[in-house]
């Protein structure tokens, strides 16, 4: 049976705008098996859910042989490399020292993909790109997630005893210029629970958000409030397929919101939608005026998850 590699590191947005693709390859060769290297935590989304039969972790000392010209390579991984027919790699290799130490692993087919994107055309339309040269055309830049039993059984039990909707607001981002200010957040979540009766606002965050997290949780005292931080991301993609609403900005979350169908309401600033932003049908985008966060006031922000709830 062929087997097809996919080398794919970066955020977790990238790693979710580059699904397309791999769901391009995944359906154009559907015989072969399709193994994802990347970072274990953000490519478990893929692992063993539609994409991917297998993974391996990028963050492997022994592969740091592989980004210098001439060097000893791993047996492990050149016999590893070398059972693959065909492999895609978005890795940054501009000197192309990966490429040619793959090759020297016997591989005959490897397609050097850039994980660049520019300011012109969707991402995922970019980065699916480099599979023309393999007779490949993408059509459908809407990436998809598929969380499987056990993910879902987790969703269960982290939503135990809620009967009523569930608006999921996720107020961090990879970078504090793409985030809404925080005060904005504050008075959303406390005007979506004064209208809408029995919602449960699920605050959604990791690490990098702990501050904003302890703000808002405080700012909410009182509100029937969950809060889902640091959870493994196919779980997280599991809750937020059950939540009525989303609301979040250009980051890696707001697009596993989108992929697993919830419907979307993202804040936009400095960064170009028509570029970075979910496809998907059911994703709105609000753009801040001339890209400035600060004057994007709450209520058009509620307005827009309303009218999703009362729909």
């Amino acid at each position: 049976m062929p087997r097809i590699l996919v080398i794919r590191g970066g955020a977790i947005g990238d790693f979710v705008l580059t699904l397309p693709a791999i769901r391009l390859l995944r359906e154009s060769f559907p015989d072969a098996t399709l193994d994802i290297l990347g970072y274990k935590h953000i490519i478990a989304l893929a692992e063993g859910r539609y994409y991917a039969h297998a993974t391996r972790s990028i963050e492997y000392a022994s592969l740091a042989g592989f980004f210098a010209p001439n060097s000893r390579l791993a047996p492990d991984l050149v016999a590893y490399f070398s059972e693959f027919q065909q492999i895609v790699s978005y890795l940054y290799d501009p000197d192309l020292f990966f490429e040619e130490n793959i090759r020297r692993c016997g591989v005959k087919h490897f397609l050097n993909a850039s994980p660049m994107v520019e300011e012109e055309g969707h991402a995922a339309h970019q980065l699916a790109r480099p599979l023309e040269r393999l007779a490949l055309f993408l059509e459908d830049p809407a990436a998809s997630l598929f969380p499987d039993a056990a993910d879902h059984a987790a969703a269960a039990r982290f939503f135990h005893g809620i009967t009523g909707p569930v608006a999921a607001l996720h107020p961090g981002s990879g970078s504090d210029r793409k985030n809404w200010p925080l005060r904005h957040w504050q008075e959303l979540g406390a005007r979506l629970s004064a209208r809408v009766p029995g919602v449960t606002l699920l605050l959604v965050g990791g690490e990098a958000d702990e501050n904003a997290l302890t703000i808002l949780r405080q700012a909410w005292r009182g509100l029937p409030i969950l809060v889902a931080r640091g959870l493994p991301l196919c779980h997280l993609a599991a809750l937020l397929a059950r939540c009525a609403v989303f609301a979040g900005h250009d980051s890696g979350v707001s697009h596993i919101a989108a992929a697993v169908g919830t419907p979307c309401t993202l804040i936009f600033g400095p960064t170009d939608p028509k570029v970075w932003a979910p496809a998907n049908a059911q994703v709105r985008v609000i753009q801040a005026p001339d890209g400035v966060l600060e004057h994007l006031p709450p209520e058009t922000v509620l307005n827009s998850l309303l009218s999703r709830l009362n729909s």
